[in-house]
């Protein structure tokens, strides 16, 4: 049943990112162009999102456990560190120079947009180079 719902709630995502434009590198590339081709669309598209994800924290956390299973996978540590900093700073760049995030870079799949497919190799290798350098090595006993 988790499988089913995780894969509605994946499926209507990706159709807002496609209805919303963010799966349109051009247009999320013109969003960042302040002083050319500006187009502040994405600004509300954004708003949108936060707004919608304040409300739907609100409500979700009122529970005691979700809906689809055992418990809440929430961060344990507030604490800003190297890991915070560098990571974001590092998925900025690649959205400003690709005009792609993960969720978007595969729902253009389906579009068939060129760009495509040169980006979502370098993604991937980019997550697992992320998960390689954070491994963290095991105690010898």
């Amino acid at each position: 049943m988790s499988f089913m719902v995780n894969l509605a709630l994946g499926l209507l995502f990706g159709i807002g990112l496609v209805v919303s434009g963010m799966s349109d590198p051009a247009k999320v590339l013109n969003f960042l162009d302040l002083f050319g081709t500006w187009d502040p669309s994405l600004a509300f598209v954004m708003g949108g999102a936060v707004i919608t994800a304040f409300a739907g924290y609100r409500v979700v956390f009122r529970r005691p456990k979700p809906l689809a299973g055992a418990s809440f996978h929430v961060p344990n540590s507030s604490a800003i560190d190297r890991r915070i900093i560098v990571g974001p700073a590092i998925f900025g760049i690649g959205w400003g120079l690709g005009g792609f995030c993960p969720g978007p870079a595969l729902t253009a799949i389906a579009l068939g947009a060129a760009g495509t497919y040169a980006f979502l190799p370098m993604m991937f290798l980019g997550m697992w180079l992320a998960r390689i350098a954070t491994a963290r090595p095991v105690a010898a006993a």
